[in-house]
């Protein structure tokens, strides 16, 4: 039987004491009935440097120059980069620029069009 993580800090050392659910990270203790049954909260929502959501398909403007590491190229300020795809991972968007080809971007380092 898997416990669930933590609510407050996702630690998934829990255990079962009694009736309750404690994180021995973070002494969050909750009610084993009143854990979240489906994983619905488990849903990413990525945002840009604005605040606003972005989704797959939408178009970015790169707000400050990006320097490619082992490369002299730079990815300059106000480039658009279209049809994003977006990741689970450090770099959360996946994208192809003109003139330089497919890489990763930081999700903070990007306004939506």
């Amino acid at each position: 039987m898997t416990l669930p993580p933590c609510p407050e800090c996702n630690s998934t050392f829990t255990y079962e004491d009694g009736s309750l659910y404690v994180c021995p990270e973070c002494a969050h203790e909750w009610n084993a009935q009143s854990a979240p049954a489906s994983d619905d909260a488990d849903v990413k929502v990525f945002r840009d440097s604005a605040g606003n959501i972005l989704q797959d398909g939408d178009t970015v403007t790169v707000i400050k120059d990006l320097k490619l590491k082992g490369s002299s190229k730079v990815v300059k300020i106000g480039t658009k980069v279209k049809n994003i795809r977006l990741v689970d991972s450090d770099h959360d968007i996946d994208c192809k620029i003109d003139g330089i080809g497919a890489m990763s971007l930081k999700s903070e380092f990007v306004r939506k069009a």
